[in-house]
């Protein structure tokens, strides 16, 4: 039997690693080259038929693209769509920088920003399959500052203790309390978080600063974009026994071939980065003590197609097992529920949210088909649908200014419209 044949995930990911690096043998090493063929290259390109998009419609889809180049908007952008088959629509348009010198492709570097969070949360989601962490476990066991949590009153910003702790299930869900003050920054809370989270801190001691401080509200209560995934990237600091950058490297980078997902650009790299025209975007080549777990990531879109492809072939990308299909299907049950406060929900009383993901049904009817996936602030987004098959990346980097005509939201429109005409 090959090595390949061996279920990894029968084993707990730590051990599969011991084993893996116990038998290194003529037969091992021969194994090795083996999945480096596989993984050398995560984009095939097979006709755009199979997703029932024709070339009319791909030329439409580019020209919305190039019009926001044209226009100003952007310096360049991509946009593909693939499935476990291959990739069957992968256009781009303009350049990486202003100078206009290198064509955007898919091998541009890109912040990524929130779509770090799906990443975070699967890799949590593994340490759960291993009994490293349980859904329901209090965030204390893993970070004491939150042992004393207490809840902010919107009103008068006076504080009481909290009735509950915050679980691992709140923190995926966004449930926690825990919110951002650019999401909020007119809150007493929001300011608060402002005042005590700047600079340049380790992961656990930046979680440990926030613990400190009150949440917004009781936990599992309401929906509310925050820190939350920050947190969970210090909870798999210390599940984990290393940090978050070699946490995700065993976990997910590895398996999947993804070599240039990182925290920050080798500087040699930096020719290939993604800048916006408008909106300040940090010079992501400087090392920081931070691993924003929130939007810290860097990618490719050839490296983001491994994660996307794994999600659609619930939880398993050519052969390497990620998480469990029963854990994937778990990630997707909707949280909300009618209990939850939506006040503060991005979509309104429109889908639901899972474990790490959005849930947004893709018919008129609420309770039918969905996709899931995340955006990132600078432009991109994630999209897979499993009922039909297929998954989107769409990049550029563009924060604030005037509206374009072509963005994430419009990405993902012209898409569904065009596999259905």
């Amino acid at each position: 039997m090959r090595l390949s044949q061996i279920q990894p995930r029968k084993l707990p990911h730590y051990l599969c690693g011991l084993l893996l690096a116990g038998t290194m043998t003529l037969a091992g090493l021969a194994f090795a080259d083996d999945h480096d063929d596989e993984l050398a290259t995560s984009i095939k390109m097979i006709h755009p038929s199979n997703f029932g998009i024709d070339q009319s419609e791909i030329d439409a889809i580019k020209a919305g693209m190039q019009e926001a180049v044209d226009g100003g908007f952007l310096n360049g952008a991509l946009i593909l769509v693939g499935n476990s088959e291959g990739v069957g629509v992968l256009e781009s348009v303009g350049y990486q920088t202003a100078d206009r010198i290198r064509p955007v492709n898919k091998d541009t570097l890109f912040r990524i920003y929130s779509m770090t969070k799906p990443i975070i949360s699967v890799a949590v989601m593994s340490m759960v399959e291993d009994g490293l962490i349980g859904l329901d476990d209090p965030v204390e066991k893993y970070i004491p500052a939150f042992a004393d949590l207490e809840v902010m009153d919107q009103e008068s910003g006076q504080t009481r203790p909290a009735e509950r702790s915050i679980s691992i299930r709140n923190l995926l869900t966004h449930e926690s309390g825990v919110i951002q003050e650019f999401f909020s920054p007119n809150s007493a809370l929001g300011k608060l978080y402002g005042e005590n989270l700047r600079g340049d801190m380790m992961l656990q001691d930046w979680a440990a600063t926030l613990g400190e401080l009150p949440v917004y509200f009781e936990p599992g209560t309401a929906w509310h974009y925050g820190h939350s995934t920050s947190v969970l990237g210090a909870v798999l600091e210390v599940a984990g026994g290393k940090t978050l950058d070699l946490v995700l490297q065993e976990r997910i980078f590895d398996p999947l071939g993804m070599d240039e997902t990182t925290f920050w650009v080798p500087p040699q790299k930096k020719y290939r980065v993604a800048e916006p025209i408008h909106g300040d975007m940090p010079d992501n080549t400087i090392p920081r003590k931070m691993l924003s777990g929130d939007g810290g990531l860097n990618s490719t879109t050839e490296d983001y197609v491994r994660f996307a492809e794994m999600l659609l072939n619930r939880g398993e990308y050519r052969g390497q097992r990620i998480i469990d299909e029963s854990t994937l299907d778990q990630m997707l049950v909707k949280h909300m529920g009618p209990d939850v406060s939506r006040e503060y929900f991005f979509f309104g009383n429109t889908g639901d949210w899972g474990l790490g993901f959005h849930i947004q049904p893709t018919t008129d009817d609420p309770d039918g088909p969905f996709n899931f996936g995340w955006r990132g602030i600078g432009g991109t987004i994630v999209v897979v649908d499993h009922d039909n098959d297929f998954y989107m990346l769409y990049m550029e980097q563009k924060r604030g200014g005037p509206q374009s005509p072509f963005n994430n939201n419009v990405a993902q429109r012209v898409v569904y419209e065009a596999m259905r005409n």
